[in-house]
């Protein structure tokens, strides 16, 4: 198995890992277990998978100051833009503030076109475009109003950066240290705001959270889906390129998702997120055919070189 394919196959894993996490996400907080404990939850799921990732480079973690620094941000990022969501989660519909911040690749792009100088074909930079409106189709519910304040649209503009900004990170931490140092940082940086998150979970619901199988054991089962996705994230980072995986998956969870909530709680998408399904999946399609097309390119030039030698 080549580069090009593992990285297409780590995505696809993250895609459906995400996407179900997506559709069931809602589940503990409906059955009294706050999403803020939710978020402590996650970071406690993010252990098991750093041990495995861990123990399979004999825990051989780089402490230089370059991966402690490139490995703290990744992981500050993404778990600083879970913190700011949940408030803005409060100000704002779901379906709105996940439509925004739906385009965080479009910063992840940016950054990768303009620093690493990452380049595609046509067949990449269709995909990539059909992509980003992919996403934002996908969570849109034009059966709700929206919400007209500014501070939400402020608050899920930091999470957009943040998490577009993490997908460079990411990408751009792996050209000088291995895949497991960076989620070994990242888990690291998710419990240390942990107690951020405890700060944030009302005090007043103390005594009625579900910490049954409905509410915290659902919300930890639930998160590990989150760990194990971003795990496979920092590995489809790692083989394939910025510009290409950031779009696939952030496109292609939304399809998971809805698929699930389609089979499980027969929840129908309408006609906008039926476009949006589709875009995704034309989308996936192209970026993989591009993939396909630059591992044949190389193999052949190899085999020109070896030829000559």
């Amino acid at each position: 198995m080549t580069k090009h394919g593992l990285w297409l196959i780590y995505a696809l894993i993250t895609m459906v890992a995400w996407g179900v996490w997506g559709a069931i996400i809602d589940l503990p907080a409906n059955n009294g277990f706050p999403p803020t404990l939710g978020y402590v939850a996650w970071s406690l799921t993010m252990i098991p998978p750093a041990v495995i990732a861990l123990s399979l480079i004999s825990w051989k973690i780089e402490y230089d100051s370059r991966s402690i620094l490139l490995g703290c941000i990744a992981g500050l990022l993404g778990a600083g833009g879970q913190l700011v969501l949940f408030q803005t989660l409060r100000m704002a519909p779901a379906y709105l503030v996940f439509a925004y911040v739906a385009l965080s690749p479009l910063v992840t792009i940016l950054m990768a076109l303009a620093i690493s100088r990452e380049r595609t074909g046509w067949k990449g930079v269709l995909g990539i475009l059909l992509a980003l409106p992919a996403a934002v189709l996908l969570a849109w519910d034009p059966s709700k109003g929206a919400d007209q304040g500014l501070l939400w649209a402020l608050l899920a503009s930091l999470v957009l950066l943040a998490w577009g900004i993490q997908g460079f990170v990411i990408s751009y931490a792996n050209r000088s240290m291995k895949a497991e140092s960076i989620f070994f940082y990242m888990m690291a940086t998710g419990i240390l705001l942990a107690p951020i998150a405890l700060w944030m979970t009302n005090v007043e619901l103390q005594e009625s959270i579900n910490w049954g199988i409905t509410g915290l054991w659902s919300a930890v089962a639930i998160q590990f889906l989150n760990a194990i996705g971003a795990l496979l994230l920092v590995y489809a980072y790692r083989y394939g390129k910025a510009i290409i995986v950031s779009p696939l998956i952030n496109a292609g969870g939304p399809v998971i998702t809805v698929v699930v909530s389609l089979m499980v709680f027969r929840k129908f998408p309408n006609l906008i997120q039926g476009w949006g399904i589709g875009l995704a999946v034309l989308a996936a399609f192209l970026m993989a055919l591009e993939d396909d097309d630059e591992a044949a390119s190389e193999d052949e030039e190899t085999a020109i070189a070896a030829a000559v030698e």
